[in-house]
């Protein structure tokens, strides 16, 4: 099986065997392990290096000089954290640890050089920015206009399509570490009304959360209770867009099709 990252990347442009062993390539530098709840990076560091994740759950957070925090996203395996940090020279938001954390260290010059001769994987690189821009844009609507119930079942439909597309799901089955504390600082609701709104979500059999384990029993059902379309994630883009299917072969220009598209779930 392909690890996250190229899984993740397949989803927007096709990939060469190539550009499969260069991410591989990428997945295999120096890793380092987060405990729960301590920082990767924090607001203000100079980044040095672009972090994979391997392992384990993170989120993207701002903090407000009086403590309050808000989560701006999530990464799970095969997220790459902010591609941003290549160009940045400070860290505007900081990256912690939900579970334990496993990730890949790589250096501006490593990426620099895959950038420059793997163009099928800049290409998807690309598409990875425009999505989490997009994922970004929902999260806004989901804090401004939508009902607390409305967002948890929004955030547990894109949590487990994000996790399906790379692979980490079992059925309609996924792991789903964060507290309630985080999907409070996530929908902007208390840890409170997140305990009643999940508590309501159950009643109506909609979710089945259990030790960190998220199960969907009607999954549209829950999309229909989330206002929830995954068009903006754009899985499966190959899949209406045939025309992209064309491969750059670094060796031999443009190479034939090779579109290899797993139909989208109904």
């Amino acid at each position: 099986m392909p690890n996250a990252l190229t899984r993740r990347l397949e989803e927007y442009t096709p990939l060469t065997d190539a550009d499969r062993s260069q991410l591989a390539k990428l997945t295999a530098q120096s890793t380092l392990t987060i405990h729960p709840k301590h920082d990767l990076v924090r607001e203000g560091d100079a980044p040095k290096s672009v972090y994979l994740i391997l392992d384990g759950w993170a989120c993207c957070y701002r903090t407000l000089p009086d403590g309050r925090r808000q989560i701006v996203d999530f990464a799970v395996p095969g997220d790459l954290c902010d591609l941003n940090l290549f160009i940045l020279d400070r860290m505007d938001h900081s990256i912690a640890a939900i579970t334990r954390l496993r990730v890949a260290e790589i250096a501006r010059d490593v990426l620099h050089d895959v950038i420059t001769n793997h163009p099928n994987i800049t290409i998807a690189l690309w598409w990875q920015e425009m999505v989490s821009k997009s994922i970004h844009r929902e999260w806004i609507v989901n804090v401004g206009q939508r009902t607390a119930f409305e967002r948890i079942a929004h955030l547990f439909c894109e949590m487990f399509l994000r996790l399906e597309s790379v692979g980490l799901t079992n059925g309609f089955s996924c792991d789903f570490p964060p507290t309630q504390t985080d999907i409070a600082d996530a929908t902007g609701l208390t840890a409170v009304h997140v305990n009643r709104t999940i508590q309501e979500l159950r009643r109506q059999r909609l979710v089945i959360v259990d030790r960190q384990r998220l199960t969907i029993p009607d999954m549209p059902a829950l999309q229909e209770a989330g206002l929830f379309n995954s068009e903006y994630l754009h899985h499966r883009r190959l899949d209406r867009h045939t025309l992209s299917n064309k491969v750059f072969d670094m060796n031999g220009g443009l190479g034939r099709p090779t579109l290899q598209v797993v139909s989208q779930a109904s």
